[in-house]
């Protein structure tokens, strides 16, 4: 597959009008994809020295777009066993999403996290938070659309921005297109899988992409499985 040129496509889970089940059991497959991947660790990582930092006070976060809510749930758990007081939200444009995230969140019996129906597309963003976060979802949007989506971020955030996302090579496309099918049983994630990796930034495309948001100075760490974190911090 060629993956020289970016080709961004409609995903199922972008349609609002996909069967709730699809949507839940998609939810679900993805759930265990990343877990697999081992994100929330690495965002974990992040938030972890920005908290050592300020061990005075409490941190709030909020994941953008947060799906599921899978990746908030976890770093949910990571603070509790922690010595930090963290509180973590997750918003999201669909609530076939936030619902499915506020009970996996009570099944879990994790607390300290909330969610709740914002489309961060549209207007500007919830402030009062320290960190602002979106983990795999700047490749679904067009490239003014990302600028616009990382410049506001970096406005509504106190301290920081970290953005966790595909990168788009052939190591990826094949890793979405295997890994997709071992570890889900759902046709949304076998189809969104590797139209997502198409429809992702190279590295360098992420660069320019911060640089023109104005986040000068952003850090840009690759981690497993073909994914990147950029890292800002706001200046006082």
């Amino acid at each position: 597959m060629e993956v020289s040129k970016r080709k961004l496509q409609p995903e199922w889970m972008d349609d609002p009008k996909l069967d709730r089940t699809l949507h839940v059991n998609a939810l679900k497959g993805l759930q265990r994809i990343n877990a697999w991947s081992r994100t929330s660790s690495v965002l974990w990582r992040a938030i972890n020295t920005l908290a050592k930092a300020r061990p005075e006070g409490k941190l709030r976060i909020l994941d953008l777009a947060c799906g599921g809510g899978d990746t908030v749930i976890r770093l949910a758990r990571l603070a509790e066993h922690s010595n930090w007081h963290i509180e973590i939200d997750g918003c999201d444009v669909s609530s076939t999403a936030i619902d499915h995230a506020t009970e996996s969140a009570s099944q879990a019996g994790v607390k300290g996290c909330r969610f709740y129906a914002h489309d961060v597309l549209e207007g500007p963003l919830p402030t009062g938070y320290d960190i602002v976060t979106s983990t795999l979802f700047l490749h679904h949007l067009e490239q003014s659309q990302a600028v616009d989506l990382l410049r506001r971020m970096a406005v509504a955030t106190n301290h920081a921005v970290f953005v966790d996302d595909l990168l788009r090579t052939r190591t990826g496309y094949v890793l979405a297109q295997v890994g997709c099918r071992l570890l889900s049983r759902s046709p949304v994630v076998h189809f969104d899988g590797p139209v997502s990796v198409l429809g992702a930034y190279t590295l360098a495309e992420a660069q320019a992409i911060a640089n023109e948001a104005g986040l000068h100075g952003a850090r840009f760490q690759k981690h497993w499985p073909e994914r990147y974190l950029l890292s800002w911090t706001k200046e006082k």
